[in-house]
This record gives structure tokens, sequence and C-alpha cells, in this order.
């Protein structure tokens, strides 16, 4: 399926966010279609050329794609930061500093937006990676979110985020009605063992409707860019993001 893309700039409650707006061309065979949206949360370092590339690929499968800057409020519109140390140093910096309630708000503007898209079908989910995963696990909590894939979401188990007393990920997972697929790899320092335990118990505590893949891989592998990056385990976890993304939203 062929796609396009177009930017847009969302007013929000912590001020103006860019998002990249991918989705299925407008052709004779796709003319008067309505398509279910995705959110697309990355990593720390916003929309960088593999972030871009897994929009493109959701895309591409009839989805509209919508890919916000998550530190919106703490970088000129437009930044990326690079895979290196002062990349990380300001990605970690960014995400202490932004709120769980800011980030909640980010989600329901995103929302609001794309029920203005004539070829919206009405019916949206999220994924994100990393710092995202944990980010599609708070949209989770948005009663309009239907389904929702975490690839290796760190700060769900710390509560490194910040947030109000009460207000955390874990304490607020019971508002979770959607389908939820959390996706680790066994050998991520980021997510330890304890920490995945802490998040499935919880799950289950909860009564969530969730399925749980732990794969042999390292954080970041679905990242086509870097030593990290296992093409192999990368086509997997697309494929099990799509199966269940059809199955829910369309």
């Amino acid at each position: 399926m062929l796609i396009q893309d177009h930017q847009v700039d969302l007013n929000t409650p912590t001020g103006v966010m860019r998002c990249y707006v991918y989705h299925p061309k407008n052709t004779p065979e796709t003319a008067g279609k309505k398509f279910p949206a995705i959110i697309l949360y990355s990593e720390i370092f916003q929309q960088t050329s593999p972030i871009r590339r897994s929009a493109q690929i959701m895309a591409g499968h009839g989805f509209i794609v919508i890919v916000p800057e998550v530190f919106h409020e703490l970088n000129p519109i437009g930044t990326v930061l690079g895979y290196d140390d002062a990349g990380r140093d300001k990605g970690n910096a960014d995400k202490v500093a932004k709120t769980l309630e800011a980030h909640d708000s980010d989600t329901q503007a995103m929302i609001d937006y794309v029920q203005t898209l004539d070829y919206y079908s009405g019916k949206i989910g999220a994924m994100g990676f990393c710092l995202g995963g944990g980010l599609a696990y708070r949209a989770a909590i948005n009663p309009a979110i239907a389904a929702t894939s975490c690839f290796y979401a760190t700060d769900i188990h710390s509560g490194l985020t910040p947030s109000n007393p009460g207000n955390e990920s874990l304490t607020r997972t019971g508002e979770i009605k959607g389908e939820l697929q959390m996706i680790w790899g066994k050998q991520d320092p980021h997510i330890p063992p304890e920490g995945r335990a802490k998040v499935y118990a919880n799950l289950v505590a909860k009564g969530v409707n969730f399925t749980w893949h732990e794969v042999n891989g390292v954080h970041a592998f679905m990242r086509d860019e870097g030593e990290r990056y296992d093409a192999e385990l990368q086509l997997w976890g697309y494929q099990t993001a799509l199966g269940m993304f059809k199955r829910v939203l369309y």
C-alpha cells in the first residue's frame, strides 16, 4: 500500500506539539475508504530515522500513524536527538522533567485531531518503543484506545517518569479496557526480570486483557540502526503487533 505524510502542529495545555502523520495514499483503490489510527510513541530521541521507518511500515499496512514529538515542551520544534552520549543524556533529562499528566494531555490532543480526518474509521490504538512503550501503556488508560502494543517499555515498573501522587501508571492499570500486548527482551538490563514480574503481576491482579511475550533480545532490538538491531526479532515484532491491530481495530 502506498503512503503519504504530512505534519501538523497541535495545541496542548503545555505548548504546541509537532506531530508527523503517515497514512495510506489517496488512490483509486483507497478512495472513500476509512482507516484506523495508531499513535506511535518514540524513544527519548523523538522522531529519528528508525522511528520514521516504523511509522511508514505501520501506515503501509493500512493505518493512520501519528508520531508526536514527545518532549515538545523542552525542545525546539523539529528536534531529533542523536543515538550518542549527548542525545541519551538530554533525552533522559527530558524524561524526568515531563510529567505523565502532560503526556496524558498530549494523547488526548492527538485523539481529538484524528477525529477531524475524513479518512479516519473511528478506532485508534497505541504503540511505542522504550520510553514510548511506557507512554503507549499510559495511553491505554484513555478509554478511546482499543489496542496497545508496548515494546520493551521502560519506567512502568520504576515510576521514574514523574506524576501526581496516586496517578502512576501501575496504580491506574485497572483502567485499561482495550487489548494490551507487552513485548520484552530477556537480555534487556533496563527492565530486569524483577521489573517485568512486577508489571505482569499487576496486570493479572487488575484483570487486564493482555498478552505477554519475552524474547531472547537486548534493549532496542527493533531499532534498525546500531549494534542492538536484530532483524529476525524485528520482523516478528511487526508481525505480532500488526496481527493484533488488524484484528482489533479493523
